[in-house]
Protein backbone atom coordinates (compact mmCIF):
# COMPACT_ATOMS: atom_id res chain seq x y z
CA UNK A 1 0.00 0.00 0.00
CA UNK A 2 1.35 3.71 -0.77
CA UNK A 3 0.27 6.35 1.11
CA UNK A 4 0.40 10.30 -0.68
CA UNK A 5 1.46 12.90 2.18
CA UNK A 6 1.58 16.57 1.08
CA UNK A 7 1.92 19.64 3.26
CA UNK A 8 2.71 23.41 3.28
CA UNK A 9 3.47 24.02 -0.42
CA UNK A 10 1.48 23.25 -3.68
CA UNK A 11 4.30 20.53 -4.90
CA UNK A 12 4.59 21.21 -9.22
CA UNK A 13 4.74 17.72 -9.12
CA UNK A 14 1.35 16.85 -7.30
CA UNK A 15 -0.27 19.99 -8.92
CA UNK A 16 0.11 18.56 -12.62
CA UNK A 17 -2.17 16.84 -15.50
CA UNK A 18 -0.15 14.08 -15.06
CA UNK A 19 -1.46 13.62 -11.51
CA UNK A 20 -3.23 10.49 -12.63
CA UNK A 21 -0.18 9.09 -14.11
CA UNK A 22 2.77 9.94 -10.96
CA UNK A 23 0.32 7.92 -8.21
CA UNK A 24 -1.41 5.75 -9.96
CA UNK A 25 -0.80 3.28 -7.14
CA UNK A 26 -1.42 5.45 -4.23
CA UNK A 27 -4.39 4.59 -2.24
CA UNK A 28 -4.94 7.32 1.01
CA UNK A 29 -3.67 10.70 0.65
CA UNK A 30 -2.53 12.37 4.34
CA UNK A 31 -2.71 16.16 4.38
CA UNK A 32 -0.24 18.00 7.28
CA UNK A 33 -1.93 21.37 7.06
CA UNK A 34 -1.48 24.92 5.95
CA UNK A 35 -2.30 23.82 2.02
CA UNK A 36 -5.77 25.56 0.46
CA UNK A 37 -9.08 23.84 0.43
CA UNK A 38 -9.12 23.94 -3.19
CA UNK A 39 -5.74 22.19 -3.58
CA UNK A 40 -7.12 19.79 -1.52
CA UNK A 41 -10.29 19.23 -3.95
CA UNK A 42 -7.87 18.75 -6.98
CA UNK A 43 -5.76 16.09 -5.35
CA UNK A 44 -8.98 14.53 -4.52
CA UNK A 45 -11.07 14.45 -7.82
CA UNK A 46 -7.89 13.71 -9.85
CA UNK A 47 -6.61 10.23 -7.72
CA UNK A 48 -10.91 9.36 -6.52
CA UNK A 49 -8.94 8.00 -3.51
CA UNK A 50 -9.67 9.12 0.56
CA UNK A 51 -7.89 12.68 1.72
CA UNK A 52 -7.43 12.94 5.73
CA UNK A 53 -6.33 16.19 6.64
CA UNK A 54 -5.56 18.40 9.35
CA UNK A 55 -5.67 22.47 9.56
CA UNK A 56 -2.10 24.02 10.56
CA UNK A 57 -1.51 27.60 11.93
CA UNK A 58 -2.26 29.23 8.59
CA UNK A 59 -5.52 30.11 6.47
CA UNK A 60 -7.07 31.15 8.63
CA UNK A 61 -10.01 31.95 6.87
CA UNK A 62 -10.66 28.56 5.78
CA UNK A 63 -10.33 27.29 9.16
CA UNK A 64 -13.21 29.95 10.71
CA UNK A 65 -15.27 28.75 7.90
CA UNK A 66 -14.95 25.32 9.01
CA UNK A 67 -15.10 25.78 11.99
CA UNK A 68 -18.31 24.28 13.95
CA UNK A 69 -18.82 21.66 11.06
CA UNK A 70 -15.91 18.70 11.92
CA UNK A 71 -18.39 15.99 11.63
CA UNK A 72 -19.22 16.97 7.56
CA UNK A 73 -17.19 16.68 4.36
CA UNK A 74 -16.53 19.84 3.22
CA UNK A 75 -18.87 20.80 0.20
CA UNK A 76 -17.35 20.06 -2.83
CA UNK A 77 -14.20 18.84 -1.35
CA UNK A 78 -14.89 15.19 -0.34
CA UNK A 79 -11.58 15.79 1.88
CA UNK A 80 -12.05 14.24 5.73
CA UNK A 81 -10.91 16.77 8.66
CA UNK A 82 -9.66 14.80 11.21
CA UNK A 83 -8.50 17.53 13.93
CA UNK A 84 -8.89 15.59 17.37
CA UNK A 85 -10.56 12.50 15.84
CA UNK A 86 -9.95 9.01 14.88
CA UNK A 87 -10.83 7.18 11.71
CA UNK A 88 -9.76 4.09 10.02
CA UNK A 89 -9.70 4.37 5.92
CA UNK A 90 -8.34 2.08 3.82
CA UNK A 91 -7.67 -0.51 6.79
CA UNK A 92 -4.75 1.85 8.51
CA UNK A 93 -6.37 3.54 11.48
CA UNK A 94 -5.07 7.13 11.57
CA UNK A 95 -5.77 10.13 14.36
CA UNK A 96 -5.11 13.55 13.58
CA UNK A 97 -4.01 16.71 15.62
CA UNK A 98 -3.62 19.71 14.09
CA UNK A 99 -2.79 23.12 14.90
CA UNK A 100 0.64 24.52 15.81
CA UNK A 101 2.75 25.94 19.30
CA UNK A 102 1.28 28.85 20.73
CA UNK A 103 3.34 31.83 19.56
CA UNK A 104 0.58 34.97 18.78
CA UNK A 105 -2.75 34.06 20.27
CA UNK A 106 -3.74 33.11 16.44
CA UNK A 107 -6.36 30.58 15.15
CA UNK A 108 -5.58 27.59 16.09
CA UNK A 109 -2.37 27.50 18.12
CA UNK A 110 -1.93 25.70 21.48
CA UNK A 111 -0.26 25.89 24.44
CA UNK A 112 1.39 22.55 25.38
CA UNK A 113 -1.41 21.78 27.65
CA UNK A 114 -4.11 22.59 25.24
CA UNK A 115 -2.95 20.47 22.94
CA UNK A 116 -2.38 17.43 25.21
CA UNK A 117 -6.23 17.50 26.42
CA UNK A 118 -6.37 18.05 22.65
CA UNK A 119 -4.94 14.04 22.42
CA UNK A 120 -6.85 13.04 25.25
CA UNK A 121 -10.37 13.75 23.43
CA UNK A 122 -8.54 10.60 20.95
CA UNK A 123 -8.46 8.04 24.07
CA UNK A 124 -11.58 6.07 23.78
CA UNK A 125 -11.28 5.65 20.39
CA UNK A 126 -7.74 4.49 20.72
CA UNK A 127 -8.89 2.06 23.64
CA UNK A 128 -11.52 0.63 21.19
CA UNK A 129 -9.63 0.36 18.62
CA UNK A 130 -6.45 -2.07 20.53
CA UNK A 131 -9.61 -4.07 21.98
CA UNK A 132 -11.52 -4.25 18.48
CA UNK A 133 -8.58 -4.21 16.02
CA UNK A 134 -5.61 -5.51 17.88
CA UNK A 135 -4.21 -1.96 18.14
CA UNK A 136 -4.40 1.90 18.92
CA UNK A 137 -3.20 3.50 15.67
CA UNK A 138 -1.31 3.00 12.76
CA UNK A 139 -0.53 6.56 11.78
CA UNK A 140 -0.73 9.90 14.27
CA UNK A 141 -1.02 13.11 11.32
CA UNK A 142 -0.31 16.25 12.94
CA UNK A 143 1.14 19.76 11.54
CA UNK A 144 3.46 20.68 13.84
CA UNK A 145 6.01 18.24 14.62
CA UNK A 146 7.18 16.12 18.00
CA UNK A 147 9.44 18.15 20.37
CA UNK A 148 13.25 18.01 19.59
CA UNK A 149 12.33 15.72 16.27
CA UNK A 150 12.53 17.90 12.93
CA UNK A 151 11.45 21.39 14.54
CA UNK A 152 13.28 24.48 15.10
CA UNK A 153 14.27 26.69 17.69
CA UNK A 154 11.83 29.42 17.47
CA UNK A 155 8.62 29.35 19.20
CA UNK A 156 6.20 29.05 16.54
CA UNK A 157 8.13 25.79 15.04
CA UNK A 158 8.77 24.41 18.10
CA UNK A 159 7.46 20.57 18.83
CA UNK A 160 4.94 19.37 21.05
CA UNK A 161 6.04 16.83 24.30
CA UNK A 162 2.54 15.50 23.83
CA UNK A 163 3.74 13.78 20.71
CA UNK A 164 6.61 12.07 21.91
CA UNK A 165 4.04 11.10 24.38
CA UNK A 166 1.86 9.85 22.00
CA UNK A 167 4.05 7.66 20.67
CA UNK A 168 5.68 5.93 23.25
CA UNK A 169 1.63 4.59 24.73
CA UNK A 170 0.56 4.12 21.14
CA UNK A 171 3.21 3.02 18.82
CA UNK A 172 2.04 4.19 15.46
CA UNK A 173 3.86 2.89 12.63
CA UNK A 174 4.07 6.71 11.38
CA UNK A 175 4.08 10.33 12.31
CA UNK A 176 3.31 12.50 9.67
CA UNK A 177 3.76 16.04 9.98
CA UNK A 178 4.03 19.11 8.02
CA UNK A 179 4.65 22.72 9.23
CA UNK A 180 8.52 22.48 9.07
CA UNK A 181 9.67 24.06 5.46
CA UNK A 182 12.54 22.10 3.57
CA UNK A 183 14.26 24.36 1.41
CA UNK A 184 18.01 22.44 1.60
CA UNK A 185 17.69 18.99 -0.33
CA UNK A 186 19.75 16.80 2.07
CA UNK A 187 17.50 18.41 5.22
CA UNK A 188 16.60 15.70 7.38
CA UNK A 189 12.93 14.38 6.10
CA UNK A 190 12.45 11.18 8.30
CA UNK A 191 13.52 9.97 11.36
CA UNK A 192 12.67 6.80 13.47
CA UNK A 193 12.42 6.98 17.26
CA UNK A 194 11.44 3.76 18.95
CA UNK A 195 8.59 2.40 17.38
CA UNK A 196 7.65 5.27 14.97
CA UNK A 197 9.15 6.89 11.66
CA UNK A 198 8.52 10.52 11.77
CA UNK A 199 8.08 11.92 8.39
CA UNK A 200 7.89 15.51 7.11
CA UNK A 201 5.58 15.42 4.81
CA UNK A 202 6.53 19.13 3.34
CA UNK A 203 5.82 19.47 -0.58
CA UNK A 204 5.29 15.66 -0.99
CA UNK A 205 6.23 12.23 0.25
CA UNK A 206 5.18 8.45 -0.64
CA UNK A 207 4.99 6.24 2.13
CA UNK A 208 5.59 2.64 0.48
CA UNK A 209 3.99 0.44 3.34
CA UNK A 210 5.34 -2.49 1.57
CA UNK A 211 9.03 -1.66 2.80
CA UNK A 212 8.24 -0.58 5.93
Amino acid sequence: MKILCISDQIDPLVYSPSIRERFSDVELILCAGDLPLDYLDFVVSSLNKPLLFVFGNHHADEIRHYKGYYSRDLNGCGAIHLGSKVKIEEKMIVAGLGGAMRYNRGINQFTEPQMFMEALKLLPRLLWNRIFHGRFVDILLTHAPPKGIHDKEDRCHWGFKTFILFMKLFKPKYLVHGHIHLYDLSAVRCTRWENTLVINAYGHYVIDMGVY
